[in-house]
């Protein structure tokens, strides 16, 4: 079924991070595990659209799976066979007879600006290495509304101290430059001054306690923690404060287009989701201020 083949074209041609092309590879072995041992086994010019709808309908109705994870599960599937297609090992692309499953769009989750500026104003962060570096993950996440793998993969030589900027590097590898406040510049370096107490080679900027990289799941840990001093949100991750950068800069008069160039989106649609955000808070005033309301 040309596996390991796809994995490469997703690794070199597409320049997906390893943790999608690690979800694009398990999504499509799911499929041909449900080819497997739900219909005993199919070639690939025995798979039509027709088995594709079957393994969709098996993942909502049997395996409780959300639309929007089905919809990613089947974006795994036509990026498999769009492959197939282009490197001419098939003729025959199956997905584009299958609809995706309506999903019912839910606006982006965000901290309230008070609530953020409690967190940041407030004694919360001990004056030590391990305090530093939270601190900083936490303003860093929320100034610049970077990723959390951008986040992980920041160097310390991407931090420009003169131009007062950082270089991230995002999905399929594309660069861009995110600027960095007075404070964030002076956050940084009192980390630094932390960080090199500790003996390490490691290049990136975020390390744990014993030099190595920072992973993951400690960062989640960080924000989880510190969201839950301040806010009630059920959802307290490192992509909520993305979402919080993003709106926060909207309300404040920000426009889309510079939003977008600072979240590293490749489209302005993918942007304009957080006007919705915007919006609710008008219409929140509107009602509270209009004596017709």
């Amino acid at each position: 079924m040309y596996i390991t083949d796809f994995k490469v074209y997703l690794e070199s041609e597409k320049r997906f991070s390893p943790h999608t092309v690690v979800a694009y590879i398990n999504d499509l072995q799911q499929f041909l595990d449900f080819t497997e041992n739900q219909l005993g086994g199919l070639s690939l010019k025995e798979i039509n659209h027709k088995t594709v709808r079957s393994w969709l309908v098996s993942l909502l109705d049997v395996g409780g799976i959300s639309g929007n994870s089905v919809n990613r599960k089947l974006s795994s599937l036509k990026t498999y066979y769009r492959y197939l297609l282009l490197s001419g090992k098939h003729d025959v692309n199956p997905t584009l007879k299958v609809v995706s499953p309506k999903v019912s769009k839910k606006l982006p989750e965000f901290v309230d600006q008070i609530a953020m500026n409690n967190l940041l104003s407030k004694d919360l962060f001990t004056d030590d290495f391990v305090g530093s570096r939270d601190q900083l993950v936490i303003e860093l996440l929320y100034q610049t509304g970077i990723r959390l793998s951008e986040l992980l993969g920041i160097k310390v030589s991407d931090v420009d101290q003169f131009v007062k900027s950082v270089k991230v590097t995002g999905k399929r590898n594309k660069q861009r430059i995110v600027p960095i406040t007075v404070e964030l510049q002076k956050l940084i370096l009192h980390y630094l001054k932390f960080r090199s107490g500790i003996s390490s080679m490691e290049p990136k900027l975020i390390i744990t306690e014993k030099g190595k990289g920072a992973y993951p799941k400690l960062v989640y840990n960080i924000v989880n923690k510190y969201l839950g001093m301040v806010s009630t949100i059920n959802k307290k991750s490192p992509h909520i404060l993305r979402h919080t950068f993003a709106t926060h800069m909207l309300n404040n008069g920000a426009d889309l287009n510079t939003i977008k160039e600072l979240l590293g989106h490749a489209s302005l649609s993918a942007t304009q989701v957080y006007t919705h955000n915007s919006f609710e808070k008008l219409k929140t005033i509107y009602n509270q201020a209009h004596p017709r309301a």
